[in-house]
């Protein structure tokens, strides 16, 4: 039987550990560790299968500063490595990839920039790409989850899915680095629409919210991404491994 996916989140601003309250760094910004590589190793030490990256300053500012930290990020640890926030082109994508990343995460160039989107998922294909769908007040935000776009979520990953996207990255950003519960209602009704997989992203705050989760597995939601509550020690990671790791990564 195959078991939910704890991936931990490693989010990257001027090459420090961060956690930022709703993905927004305008808001809260609270640093946990200055080196984003011993933090990808002490993840793997305690069994991640994957980690979870968002470079904040590519994001927000298009900056690749953070490039080389993520590059040996990706050559000291065995494990893959996803990455994301505001890859624009194919060509950007290439590079990123080319740091020795698995897949990445592409949130706004699919709603701004189609065209462009279906480029590189055709180039890459979807096991190698996933697509981000950050919701709030129930529509889909982009450019950093500053502009509201009007999208129904249902009827956006209904639109990714026809043009090939296989796997989502869902996220209720009112819950995001809250620590007040995930939304898997949010996530189960996009799995159930569009019978893709879909990773759910925000809320997570202890053992119970996993086991929760796990529940909703049969409608397609097979991972989730912890940020916070695994760097303030809401629960022990060694249980969380155990009980919930995976044996794939599709």
């Amino acid at each position: 039987m195959v078991n939910l996916l704890v991936i931990p989140s490693i989010d990257i601003k001027n090459g420090k550990t961060v956690r930022v309250v709703q993905g927004i760094p305008e808001l809260d910004c609270k640093i946990y560790g200055d080196d984003p590589v011993e933090m990808a190793k002490l993840w793997r030490a305690e069994n991640a299968k994957m980690i979870h990256v968002v470079d904040f300053d590519l994001s927000h500012q298009h900056s690749h500063k953070n490039y080389r930290i993520i590059e040996k990020m990706c050559n000291n640890v065995v494990i893959p490595v996803e990455v994301g926030g505001g890859i624009s082109s194919l060509e950007e994508a290439r590079e990123v990839f080319n740091l020795g990343v698995f897949r990445i995460v592409i949130g706004s160039l699919a709603y701004t920039n189609e065209n462009e989107f279906k480029k590189i998922l055709d180039y890459f294909g979807p096991q190698r790409i996933v697509a981000a769908i950050d919701v709030l007040d129930n529509q889909v935000v982009v450019s950093g989850r500053s502009k509201k776009t009007g999208m129904d979520p249902i009827d956006y990953s209904k639109k990714l899915t026809d043009i090939g996207v296989k796997r989502f990255i869902v996220t209720d950003v009112y819950t995001n680095g809250m620590l007040e519960g995930p939304n898997i209602s949010l996530s189960e009704s996009i799995a159930k629409a569009t019978k893709q997989k879909v990773t759910l992203s925000g809320g997570i705050r202890n053992y119970p919210d996993l086991v929760e989760v796990k529940k909703h597995m049969n409608s397609g939601i097979d991972s989730v991404i912890v940020g916070r509550a695994l760097y303030e020690n809401k629960f022990p990671c060694q249980k969380i491994w155990r009980v919930a790791e995976s044996k794939f990564i599709k």
